[in-house]
């Protein structure tokens, strides 16, 4: 791997638009797409990723470096510029996060090359471009390093169970991986974004989300008599209607809390009124305050709903990740990264999502930002969007993300 070499680069870093070392070449830029394609091919689950660490761990120790398998046996941390078997690093470094595992729905690119080979498994979130843009970014950063123009550690972050709420950040924690950590950054594919371009915002960006499990019961009974029973399959679409409209209605609006559902069961013949429903779904809020109150406000209103048609009901409020909040001024180091790159037209705002992230836990630990890496093909008008089938990206978005984040490390260093 050939990179830069002139240390009189480092010196005008500070400047927009000046040169960089770190810039991607293009035997790397190769390999890194065959890897996310790899990783596409062969998606795993929230903290199933044993082939997915395995791959990384074999690339970062290829380059001669000493990743560390977290605890749980997925996911891995991995110093650079550290010497010694400390991989605490002292204090000061910058760390970048990438998300490791996929979701359980089928892949539908029927004619893709590299779909998904497990049944009802796929890369539909983009966390496979995400590993490749900080494996990738480690690599050359490590080769700056044995240069002598790295001028403070990096720490790697590669993050099991994202998926899984209330997410693997926070056992990745507990693991250490912040210890020594001054900064945080990630990205986040947005098929929304062109290419070659980023989201940023300051503040958050992404919203709280929280998991929601209903259990309704009643004794059941024949469709020909409901006055005598618990007419159940009506009392389950009343709390499908009725409490996402109680639960807006007792918070500011502003808040965004906004409960959505995503399965309902209930039932086998037509004629029979059963005896057990159950329906699950998210919890979504934009705002910390309305957050903390959500469990109450919900839990009161489905009770409300239920009562009123004689079911009983059973909750399981499942606590997930608050909002992802970007500290200014490493949102500004992002800006600045990616400008350095690309110019001042490569960055462009965003808009808070209510979608959720648990990238959010390290921020409450250390300052940190995630910008929207686009992956959308600029000029076209189909979107491919997050949790669907047929989700996929323009994969020059892996050369973007890798530069930012080179760039960020450098920059990083004289703030």
């Amino acid at each position: 791997m050939s990179l830069e070499s002139d240390a009189d680069l480092l010196g005008a870093a500070g400047a927009a638009g000046a040169a960089l070392p770190g810039t991607l070449p293009e035997p790397l830029r190769a390999e890194l797409v065959a890897f996310r394609r790899d990783l596409h091919m062969h998606p795993e689950l929230g903290n199933q990723e044993f082939r997915t660490t395995a791959a990384i761990k074999a690339r970062l120790e290829k380059a001669g470096l000493r990743p560390r398998v977290l605890a749980a046996g997925t996911g891995l941390v991995c110093d650079i510029g550290v010497e010694g078997d400390q991989w605490q690093g002292g204090t000061g470094m910058l760390a970048m996060r990438a998300d490791i595992d996929a979701l359980p729905i089928p892949d539908a690119k029927t004619e893709c090359p590299y779909r998904s080979t497990v049944p009802d498994r796929a890369h539909a979130c983009g966390h496979d471009v995400h590993t490749a843009v900080v494996l990738g970014a480690g690599l050359i950063l490590a080769d700056l390093h044995r240069q002598g123009l790295l001028p403070q550690p990096v720490r790697l972050v590669f993050q099991p169970a994202e998926e899984v709420l209330p997410g693997g950040a926070a056992e990745a924690i507990d693991c250490g991986v912040l210890d020594g950590v001054k900064r945080i950054i990630a990205v986040h594919c947005d098929p929304r974004v062109d290419a070659g371009t980023i989201g940023l915002r300051e503040g958050p960006i992404t919203s709280a989300c929280d998991r929601l499990e209903i259990a309704l019961d009643g004794p059941g009974g024949h469709t020909a008599r409901p006055h005598l029973t618990t007419d159940l399959v009506t009392a389950v679409a009343r709390v499908v209607t009725d409490v996402p409209a109680l639960v807006a209605r007792r918070v500011d609006t502003r808040s965004g809390l906004a409960v959505t559902w995503g399965r309902i069961e209930s039932g086998h013949a037509p004629n029979v009124i059963p005896q057990h429903a159950e329906l699950s779904g998210t919890v979504r809020c934009l705002d910390m305050v309305a957050w903390r109150d959500a469990p109450d406000i919900v839990h009161a209103a489905i009770d409300e709903v239920a009562n009123l048609h004689r079911a009983k009901s059973e909750i399981n409020y499942v606590r997930g990740v608050p909002p992802v909040v970007n500290e200014p001024g490493v949102t500004e180091l992002l800006d600045d990264a990616m400008t350095a790159r690309r110019g001042p037209g490569s960055v462009e705002g965003t808009d808070q999502s209510l979608g959720g992230e648990d990238f959010s836990w390290y921020l409450e630990q250390v300052p940190g930002a995630m910008a929207r890496l686009g992956v959308r093909t600029p000029g076209e008008r189909t979107v491919r969007d997050l949790h669907q089938g047929d989700f996929d990206v323009d994969e020059s978005a892996i050369k973007v993300g890798v530069e930012l984040f080179t760039a960020a490390a450098l920059l990083d260093a004289g703030r």
